[in-house]
């Protein structure tokens, strides 16, 4: 049994709100390994999509994604592969934010 943990940075505009938490849930379930996601001392069950949203991870921050058990290589793989791909969200665009 394996555990692997690794770094990855949020590149997609929008950060990870309910789509993209919900992409990160549907890929991690589809392994028997454990999945965990930390963030700023937090720490939520990767195959939660409670969980993901309560990580609020926007665009350019680090996340540390721990895969626990007997296919935690393939598991890692495919959710550092989702992340970089930036959800498959790379064409939206952040909101602009209004002057103070």
């Amino acid at each position: 049994m394996a555990v692997i943990e690794r770094d990855a940075q949020i590149v997609n505009p929008l950060g990870m709100h309910v789509r993209p938490g919900a992409e990160f849930v549907k890929v991690a379930n589809k392994f028997k390994s454990t999945v965990e996601v930390h963030k700023d001392g937090a720490v939520v069950n990767g195959k939660s999509i409670l969980g993901m949203m309560t990580l609020a991870a926007e665009c350019g921050s680090s996340i540390r994604i721990k895969t626990n058990g007997d296919d935690a290589e393939q598991a890692m793989a495919a959710l550092l592969e989702l992340v970089a791909a930036g959800f498959h969200e790379m064409h939206l665009k952040a909101p602009a934010k209004e002057k103070e």
